[in-house]
């Protein structure tokens, strides 16, 4: 038997609600989404993370099913993750606190959870993200449990008299009318026969038999973002019914207990692959590109394909709307959607056209050659050398002074000497005598 799911939920209430507006031009829905969530389990807690301040007209509607409303407080630089943190902080925290909980679901197309989602798994919790197709990323839709589509919830209109009361309220007319006109066309049955086989021949190597809830749980574990509805069936039973008159598998029993078999005609049918649409986008953008360079609504981008490339249609290719496409190629960098609340989708280009500045070449290292030792140069006494030490220059020879002795006649030959003062000859003085002092001498009176 199956175990019975408890699911938190935690609604990204600022990115879902202008993703849904700017590409499904009509308001975000909180009632499908957990109806959609209560076919799946039982919803133990509901949080929604918002600037509430803006959201005053979504308040009541939230209140009404008994949403928990978080107030995120904008910082002064404009932090956008403020809500994001909050979220995965509180999701952590109740997943090791409440381990009766064994399912989450995030509503948003952020992908910024993917980090969360992987946590989350490594916990042994089923992860359900609930986003539009056209905004959610496609990285988050392919590494949850299963994705659910808002495109998917969305009802087919049953009161023609709606767009007759617009009058009275032309403010808000437009995106009800434009969002309550049709759901988005289903795609053909032959693109999900891919799935369908590789199912199938999963269950067959395991020896199981392939009943109906088997074959759904195992092309969802092959494939999260595998919707019925987006095939234009109700249930996974409808689809299993079409898929027989289409003659793609062969259906035995009955009651709730299908038993499906492959046939061998429907392994031989392929489709083109997503990747194979982008050359055509990518041609469009080019010869656009100066209007791309500013951003241009999604709508003109659609229209230009069209212009250009009449037998295009990505319909052929897995995509249910244009902003399919779109969302598939900015995850390959072809281009970059933003939503706007007034504009809608704006679509730029990527950064595969504006790739990122080539650094300059280093300047080449400089590489010295050895230089070849030659022999040493014999020395010469006397000879400079044209390497090594040069020889010392030679030493001028010293010449010495000397003085002559004067001769014993030196005084005959004019030579004369002073006479010293006082006459006679010059006496020793006594060791411990003072010399007498000379006494100045007085003029002589005349």
């Amino acid at each position: 038997m199956e175990e019975k799911l408890k699911i938190a939920c935690f609604i990204d209430f600022d990115n879902i609600e202008i993703g849904v507006k700017s590409t499904l031009q009509r308001e975000f829905d909180v009632a499908a989404v957990l109806d959609a969530l209560k076919e799946r389990g039982e919803i133990v807690t509901k949080i929604a993370y918002a600037n509430w301040g803006r959201q005053e007209n979504s308040t009541r509607q939230l209140a009404e099913h008994a949403v928990q409303m978080v107030q995120r407080d904008p910082s002064p630089r404009g932090d956008k993750n403020g809500a994001d943190i909050n979220l995965a902080l509180d999701a952590l925290e109740m997943a090791f606190t409440h381990d009766h909980i064994n399912a989450f679901a995030i509503v948003s197309g952020d992908s910024d959870f993917i980090a969360l989602v992987n946590k989350l798994k490594q916990y042994d919790k089923r992860i359900f993200v609930v986003g539009g197709r056209a905004f959610t990323s496609t990285i988050l839709q392919k590494n949850c449990t299963e994705f659910i589509s808002y495109e998917s919830l969305l009802m087919e209109p049953q009161k023609p008299s709606r767009p007759q009361t617009s009058s009275a309220q032309p403010a808000h007319s437009t995106p009800q009318q434009r969002g309550g006109q049709r759901r988005p066309p289903p795609l053909d049955l032959g693109q999900a026969m891919p799935l369908v086989d590789r199912a199938l021949q999963v269950l067959e190597r395991r020896e199981v038999r392939p009943q109906l809830g088997l074959l759904k749980s195992t092309m969802l574990q092959l494939d999260s973002t595998f919707s019925e509805k987006a095939y234009g069936a109700g249930s996974f039973t409808d689809f299993v019914e079409k898929l027989r008159k289409a003659d793609y598998v062969h259906v035995s029993g009955g009651e709730g207990r299908y038993m499906i078999k492959r046939k061998s005609s429907a392994a031989e049918t392929t489709g083109p692959k997503p990747e194979e649409a982008l050359p055509v986008l990518r041609d469009v953008l080019e010869s656009h590109r100066l209007e791309m360079d500013t951003g241009a609504p999604a709508d003109a981008l659609a229209e230009w394909v069209k212009a250009e490339h009449p037998g295009f249609d990505w319909k052929a290719f897995g995509f249910q709307e244009f902003g399919e496409l779109l969302n598939y190629a900015q995850d390959k960098s072809l281009v970059r959607v933003q939503p706007d609340e007034t504009k809608g989708l704006m679509v730029f280009l990527g950064p595969e056209f504006h790739p990122p500045a080539v650094p300059e070449p280093e300047p080449p290292a400089v590489i010295e050659e050895p230089v070849e030792e030659e022999e040493p140069q014999p020395l010469v006494p006397g000879q400079p050398t044209a390497r090594g030490p040069q020889p010392p220059p030679p030493r001028a020879p010293r010449t010495r002074k000397t003085t002559r002795k004067p001769t014993a006649g030196a005084g005959e030959a004019g030579v004369t000497k002073r006479p010293r003062k006082g006459g006679g000859a010059r006496q020793p003085r006594r060791r411990g005598e003072t010399p007498a002092r000379r006494q100045p001498t007085l003029p002589m009176e005349p």
